[in-house]
């Protein structure tokens, strides 16, 4: 394989590892983020931790593997990723931390104070998560103020109109998402609120999704690949049907079809935004020459043919290492065998 094939391949890669990390890590964050509006009680808040406790950590693996992946396969990007975004990058770093301490302290301690702190740590930096990820994936999409010393911009550049509507679809999706893995996962109160969520939040979340793809239509080149490639345009397609089937389940409270629905609504969101940014990893608002694309930003032909042999082996391990803790905890949760982490 030549150096520009292998160079493509791990753009395809690096685009499935971040889009496999949203579609697991989206419940997590979403059960995180309506936390304190189920749990009532000490013994539903255990429900709610184990619902998510056996998972996320295996779902931010993805995420660690995404880092790793532009490290390696596209360094160009990675450096200039942390030396353009700075301040938004450590933003979620920080949420990282806090969301991570706030599951596993929270009950630690049996003072109140303590609880209610990093209960709300917990909620607020998986909040903040959704809605930086959005922003930051809408801006790619977009194109970010990158001129000839590099980038132009300022955090604040980031919170225009079509970045913060990318921020609230993520919030929308995850909401969704985290509802119905609730409801998937436990049994009692928690499910009916659950439920109480998930009908409104899946109404809101297919809603600004055809909002961003008609800003996205309008306001962004991200189409212009799918014009050329027709084929192409059934992924966006797929998307808005996948949101659609989603809805229609949660009306007809059939969970398990409306949680598939909503992952493939996320995957084939994503997907439309690879595909759209090809062969861009870093597009430029500015002029198109001051783009990065991923044929600058990747690293040597030997370095990625070695990496691609150690992604054959290890990422089918992971899968089967996720799918069997999936299998291990696939029992519903109820109050009195929830402990939480004490």
């Amino acid at each position: 394989m030549s150096h520009e094939t292998v160079a493509i391949i791990w753009f395809g890669l690096w685009g499935l590892i971040w889009t496999i990390y949203f579609v697991l890590d989206g419940y997590t964050l979403g059960t995180g983020m309506l936390f304190p509006f189920l749990a009532r009680n000490r013994q539903e808040r255990n429900q709610l931790q184990e619902a998510v406790g056996p998972f996320w950590g295996g779902n931010e693996v993805w995420l660690i593997t995404a880092g790793g992946a532009t490290f390696a396969a596209f360094p160009a990007v990675y450096a200039d990723l942390f030396s353009f975004l700075y301040t938004p990058m450590m933003l979620i770093l920080f949420a990282l931390f806090f969301r991570a301490a706030g599951l596993e302290f929270m009950h630690k301690d049996d003072s109140p104070l303590w609880q209610k702190s990093w209960k709300w740590a917990f909620t607020i930096s998986s909040f903040a998560l959704a809605l930086l990820f959005g922003v930051a994936f809408a801006n790619l999409f977009y194109g970010l103020k990158i001129g000839p010393s590099g980038y132009e911009g300022t955090f604040f550049s980031l919170l225009h109109p079509y970045g913060l509507l990318g921020g609230l679809l993520f919030i929308s999706l995850f909401v969704v998402s985290g509802a119905l893995w609730v409801m998937l996962k436990t049994v009692g109160e928690v499910v009916e609120r659950a439920y109480k969520v998930a009908r409104p939040a899946s109404v809101v979340a297919t809603v600004v999704l055809s909002l961003f793809f008609v800003a996205t239509s309008n306001r962004t080149p991200l189409f212009n690949n799918f014009t050329k490639t027709p084929i192409l345009w059934i992924v966006p397609a797929l998307a808005f049907v996948c949101a659609l089937l989603m809805l229609l389940f949660v009306w007809q409270r059939r969970i398990g079809l409306a949680f598939t629905n909503i992952c493939l609504t996320i995957f084939t969101l994503m997907a439309t935004g690879f595909i759209g940014m090809f062969p861009n990893m870093l597009p430029s608002r500015i002029n198109d020459e001051y783009s990065t694309t991923l044929f600058e930003a990747a690293g040597s032909e030997l370095n990625l043919k070695i990496m691609l042999g150690v992604a054959i082996v290890m990422v089918p391990i992971v899968v089967g290492y996720q799918l069997w803790s999936y299998k291990l905890f696939k029992e519903k949760i109820t109050k009195e065998t929830a402990k939480g982490y004490q």
